[in-house]
């Protein structure tokens, strides 16, 4: 490993799981899981190569149970690669000449695992680039890890949640300078521009989220010229993504004194919103939890229909599992980092817990939401 980048992904666990399922090595391809295993979160450019499957450009990270790990990417990745990444052994090609999988078939030979059972991401890894190794190693083992790692990657590591603290602080710190200064009469995306960033200039890769007034009826429609005006919620639901790892939590503000009915509201969701946190203990399941809110919200003759309260987080992209659903029989396990946030309307609270057998702690205390943010104006 580079000296410069310490190893934080759960290796111990991913061993396990690799033992329990008789691979010989595993190869990555998505954001997420390379991000993880190589702590390389790729900028800009870089970065959509990772998402598009169909991409020329892709980057595969192969982690042999036995031996050096291996990042295969093309030449215009190197030099970040060589920078930032935890693995230190990385095999080049020539992009638009060969296929990151015919340098891909080499690594696999060299590593000796070519005619044995190695996993690989089926949800993205293209059909054709399946195909295309198939035929270059046509005594290769393919099956499929996706769901393996998804639960490799769920308990976190002591460098984890450190990451998840750091990224929640700025997020919060971000709230905390733009909230006093939005005007009445401002647009969202006046808003939305300065949370961004106030992100960046914090430190973070890159930030995305939702900004609303509580008088725009379409949430999630994108931060446009809609306004705010005394009197109105302001509703958020950013990411900041720190090497990699978001912050993420939801904090609310209004313009102006709050009416009795709006404290009243509040009041009904932070206490909701707390008895849905402190439900995230080891063995509870994922479907209890969702019920939890639905029944809270009745005692108050509120309907809470989001598909989901709650989330696990983790590299690249904020929202995995486990997810906190309807009919989700997955019990929480110690050292997991879920997103917590019930919500209905512009009534939106969210914070990251690590699942304890103690009790819940929370990730992000830094901005109170025991009283309504309010912003003079």
């Amino acid at each position: 490993m580079a000296e410069s980048r310490q190893q934080i992904a759960n290796v111990e666990r991913l061993h396990s799981f690799m033992d329990k399922e008789r691979l010989a090595a595993v190869v990555v391809r998505s954001g997420i899981n390379v991000t993880y295993l190589s702590g390389i979160a790729y900028p800009g450019t870089l970065s959509r190569h990772l998402d598009l499957t169909g991409s020329v450009r892709g980057v595969l990270l192969v982690w042999p149970r036995q031996g050096e790990p291996v990042i295969v990417c093309d030449y215009s990745n190197a030099g970040v690669t060589k920078r930032d990444a935890a693995v230190t052994r990385i095999e080049l090609y020539e992009a638009y000449v060969e296929s990151a999988y015919a340098c891909l078939s080499r690594v696999l030979k060299n590593l000796g695992v070519d005619r044995e059972q190695v996993g690989f991401e089926k949800d993205y890894v293209s059909a054709l680039h399946w195909e295309e190794l198939q035929k270059l190693l046509p005594g290769l083992r393919m099956t499929d890890c996706s769901d393996m790692l998804e639960r490799v990657r769920w308990i976190k590591t002591p460098g984890e949640i450190a990451l998840l603290r750091r990224g929640a602080d700025l997020l919060d710190d971000a709230y905390t300078e733009v909230f006093p200064t939005i005007r009445d009469g401002e647009t969202e995306r006046d808003v939305h521009s300065r949370i961004v960033g106030s992100c960046i200039r914090r430190g973070a890769g890159w930030a995305h989220g939702i900004l609303n007034t509580s008088r725009n009826p379409i949430l999630y429609g994108g931060e446009g010229d809609a306004t705010f005006n005394k009197g109105d919620l302001v509703r958020t639901d950013y990411i900041a993504y720190l090497n990699g790892y978001p912050g993420h939590q939801s904090r609310m503000a209004i313009l102006g004194r709050p009416t009795a009915e709006q404290q009243r509201l509040y009041a009904i969701t932070v206490d909701i919103h707390r008895k849905t946190i402190d439900a995230c203990r080891p063995g509870a399941l994922a479907k209890d939890i969702y019920q939890l809110v639905i029944q809270e919200g009745a005692k108050h003759g509120l309907k809470y229909t989001s598909s989901i309260f709650g989330h696990g987080v983790g590299p690249w992209f904020h929202q995995q599992e486990p997810i906190i659903t309807y009919g989700r029989n997955t019990p929480l396990e110690e050292g997991m980092v879920l997103a917590i946030e019930p919500h209905h309307g512009s009534w939106h609270l969210q914070d990251m817990v690590v699942v304890r057998r103690g009790g819940p702690e929370l990730i992000s205390p830094k901005f109170s939401t025991d009283e309504l943010y309010v912003i003079d104006v």
